[in-house]
This record gives structure tokens, C-alpha cells and sequence, in this order.
């Protein structure tokens, strides 16, 4: 059996904000390293902020949260900032691009992040770019691009530093049924070229029967969909 690369044991996350608010509620879950698991519920049942804890955004008010073994809570700042640099892509359903770079540079930036030489970057940021089938739109600027096309870059940013999880918010959500089929069979062509592990919020029934396992998360507690 593969190894774990995500693993909260046990994790509850309360908000004090003049009352408590219970976000999460003694949640377990492991993600394999290739696997791809899929979490539906409504909105307000804690869906985001299981991924903060995931990505070291957020920290558990109770429990252990773990990536690749390492107990995330024990990291600094500094050290979980470099874990989502260099382990976690990101890509989320507003996509997340810097609209003053082109597509290339956006694709680039988090290379350039990690200290990588502009040339090196832009090479690399290419041929991630060919691999999502947006290569002949290298060049262009949000303002340019539909929303199917903003998300293909988005996700070849997400994946050009080769990180073991990609964490995915709705990343249909806002994009036509047609548009949005293509992204998920894009993201099963990325997932068995890289086995990467997938780790996909959302609320469409498609997307989520695209994944090896369906869990749904309701008034923060995690149960799985037979």
C-alpha cells in the first residue's frame, strides 16, 4: 500500500470570532500519494478550511494535520511557506492569476519564487504550458484568455514545480458544463502522466465521480460516499 502523503488524524478547527464556531469536527482523513479523493457538501461545512489545514494555511484547534509524515503544526512559518512553494500545488475556482503577466510569466512565477534563473523558468514554464495544450498562448494577458483558458494556465502554474499534491477549490466552478468537462478530463490526463495525488473540492457530481474516492463533509464532519 502506497504511503500517506496527507494525514489528519482526529482534527477539529473552532473560530472565536464573540461566539464559537465549530468548523471541523474530529476529522480523519489520508490521501495516498497518487490517489485522488474528492470532498463534496454544502457551503459553510468546512470544505476550505479542511484545505488551509492541509496546506499549513491554517493551523488545528485540536488534532495532528501531516504531510509526507511530518507533523505540520511543528513547522515555522518559513517552513510551511516552502512546503506549499515546493510540494503543494494550488488551483482554485477565481484562478488566481496576476493580470499585469503574461501567460508564460504567470506559469513561471513560482519557479522564479524558488530562486530558479528567469531563462530556466520560462523554459520550464513552456513546456508545462504545451502540456495543458496552451503553448500558442504564451504570450497573452488575462484579458485575452476565456475562463476555460485562465484555468489551463492556472493549472500548469500549479504544476510546473512537480509537487506530490495538487489541492483543487472548485475548479469548475466557474466555468460552463462543456468548459469545465474539459478541465477534469485535462486534470485525469495530468494525473496519470505525473501520478500526482489530488486532493478536489466541489460541489459537481461529475467532478467528483472522476475521483477513487467521494467523501462528503457536513457541518464539519467527514463521512464517505459509498
Amino acid at each position: 500500500m502506497l504511503p500517506s502523503i496527507v494525514e489528519l488524524l482526529h482534527v477539529s478547527k473552532v473560530y472565536e470570532n464573540g461566539k464559537s464556531v465549530r468548523a471541523l469536527c474530529d476529522v480523519s482523513l489520508q490521501v495516498r500519494h497518487g490517489e485522488r479523493v474528492a470532498i463534496t457538501g454544502p457551503s459553510g461545512s468546512g470544505k476550505s478550511t479542511l484545505l488551509h489545514i492541509v496546506c499549513g494555511l491554517d493551523e488545528p484547534t485540536s488534532g495532528v494535520a501531516k504531510f509526507q509524515g511530518l507533523e505540520m503544526s511543528r513547522m515555522s512559518d518559513d517552513e510551511r511557506t516552502r512546503l506549499r512553494r515546493e510540494k503543494i500545488g494550488m488551483v482554485f475556482q477565481t484562478f488566481n492569476l496576476m493580470p499585469t503577466l503574461s501567460a508564460l510569466e504567470n506559469v513561471a512565477l513560482p519557479l522564479r519564487l524558488q530562486g530558479a534563473a528567469r531563462r530556466e523558468a520560462h523554459e520550464r514554464a513552456a513546456g508545462m504550458l504545451s502540456s495543458v495544450g496552451m503553448d500558442h498562448r504564451a504570450e497573452h494577458y488575462l484579458d485575452e484568455l476565456s475562463g476555460g483558458e485562465r484555468q489551463r494556465i492556472a493549472i500548469a502554474r500549479a504544476l510546473v514545480f512537480h509537487p506530490p499534491l495538487l489541492l483543487a477549490d472548485e475548479p469548475t466552478g466557474n466555468l460552463d458544463s462543456g468548459t469545465g468537462g474539459e478541465i477534469l478530463k485535462l486534470l485525469a490526463e495530468l494525473h496519470r502522466c505525473h501520478n500526482i495525488a489530488i486532493l478536489l473540492v466541489t460541489h459537481n457530481p461529475v467532478a467528483a465521480a472522476s475521483c477513487d474516492r467521494i467523501l462528503m463533509l457536513r457541518d464539519g464532519i467527514l463521512t464517505s460516499v459509498e
